[in-house]
């Protein structure tokens, strides 16, 4: 699974089962600790921290804002984040969880990054087809 696929879903979950009145306190303490994560990292954009609290209000209509957020961020590549997004799908989908679904593999991957304030330069030596 992807990162932003990951982090988007366990944050609409734990958005409609965290928030719930019978969401035990395991899965509450796990999805507002993945929301402090990406708040941190969202910290200073009004814009995004608009998106992360819309969303949990209504997820499917702010999915794809968030994602985008999540990414113009590098939020996608924080391994806390990521982390604390698999442990809510661990508490909320436990067969999902042992059968890898929420495994982040980013072996092979281009251009990522992981962990924080990160520089990168990218040079190509090859010019893109035209």
């Amino acid at each position: 699974m992807e990162p932003v696929t990951l982090i988007v879903a366990a944050l609409a979950a734990g958005a409609s089962q965290g928030v719930s009145g019978t969401a035990s306190a395991a899965v509450k303490d796990a999805y507002e600790a993945l929301k402090v994560k990406v708040g941190a990292r969202f910290d200073g954009s009004p814009s995004n921290e608009l998106v992360l609290a819309e969303h949990e209000k209504d997820p499917q209509t702010w999915q794809a804002p968030l994602a985008t957020a999540l990414i113009g961020t590098g939020t996608v590549t924080d391994p806390a984040v990521i982390e604390a997004a698999q442990q809510v799908m661990a508490l909320l989908d436990a067969v999902g969880t042992q059968s890898g679904a929420y495994l982040v593999d980013l072996r092979n991957a281009q251009g990522v990054q992981i962990g924080d304030r990160n520089r990168q330069t990218n040079l190509f030596a090859t010019p893109p087809p035209e």
